[in-house]
């Protein structure tokens, strides 16, 4: 008896562990189809997501990222004017000439992408208030989520770092002191555009700076304009993306995408931004 219940103990244990076969796919073919018509609840035929492989460390770059700067080469990018400097494996800001800006732009283009990337501003602080720390990121050159010195350092609500610039504040200044390194996780998800040029759906922004929520899928009112409301006007599906320069050396490191498949649009979008 003892030898039959260890016997089957073992035969249990291997089955647990086995992977499922064609053969046991699990899942239904007798539930209701879902709203949008292609799959049943727990479908068994529905395809499995693809397997990445996430980086050893939190922050670091999964197996399907696009890896836009490494600390080495800023191969992936080109200055407006002036080359940025790479040093000690960060990336910092080069006032172009004449101290005009200097913006740092993608080769490539993207639409929805979730984007990834650790900035420091300069120490010890000089000025305040928008002239301290200041850059920001630009996805399609035109909708800015705002990089700041925002530790003990006032400003507009709508400037500060983690602001969509000009039009909504953080819900929270989670900043850490200049000098420190600072994370951002942000997805951004493109405008729709219809064929007259008429906008569809706005873009949308979810960002984490350190690890803490500062916008929830907020809409953008339109591109970013200093001093103005932002507005719309049709573009493409995918422009690169743009890191400023605002006369302040502010420091880049490990900057990585990953392309998004573009949610269902809903194309019942009237204007209206809340």
């Amino acid at each position: 008896m003892k030898r039959t219940l260890w016997g089957t103990a073992i035969a249990v244990a291997i089955t647990a562990g086995s992977p499922a076969t064609a053969q046991d796919k699990p899942g239904f073919t007798d539930t209701p189809t879902l709203p949008d018509g292609k799959w049943k609840v727990h479908d068994a035929d529905r395809p499995y997501p693809t397997v990445v492989t996430p980086a050893a460390a939190p922050g670091g770059a999964p197996s399907d990222a696009v890896v836009l700067f490494d600390g080495k080469s800023l191969d992936a990018w080109q200055p407006q004017t002036t080359p940025w400097t790479v040093q000690d494996n960060a990336a910092t800001s080069v006032p172009g000439a004449g101290g005009g800006e200097n913006a740092l732009v993608t080769r490539q283009s993207f639409g929805d992408v979730q984007l990834h990337l650790e900035f420091r501003s300069p120490y010890p602080p000089a000025k305040s208030s928008q002239d301290r720390g200041n850059s920001g990121i630009w996805f399609m050159q035109r909708y800015e989520i705002q990089i700041l010195d925002g530790y003990n350092n006032p400003t507009y609500a709508d400037g500060t770092v983690g602001a969509i610039y000009g039009w909504k504040p953080p819900l929270v200044n989670p900043s850490r002191p200049p000098g420190e390194w600072q994370s951002y996780d942000v997805v951004f998800e493109r405008p729709h555009f219809g064929p007259d040029g008429k906008l569809l759906r706005p873009a949308y922004i979810t960002a984490f700076l350190n690890g803490v929520l500062v916008q929830n899928r907020q809409p953008w009112l339109g591109g970013t304009i200093w001093r103005k409301v932002g507005t719309y006007a049709a573009h493409g599906n995918a422009a690169p993306i743009q890191l400023q320069d605002h006369n302040s050396p502010v420091s880049f490191r490990n900057i990585w995408v990953r392309p998004l498949p573009e949610m269902a649009a809903s194309y019942d979008f009237e204007g209206t931004v809340k």
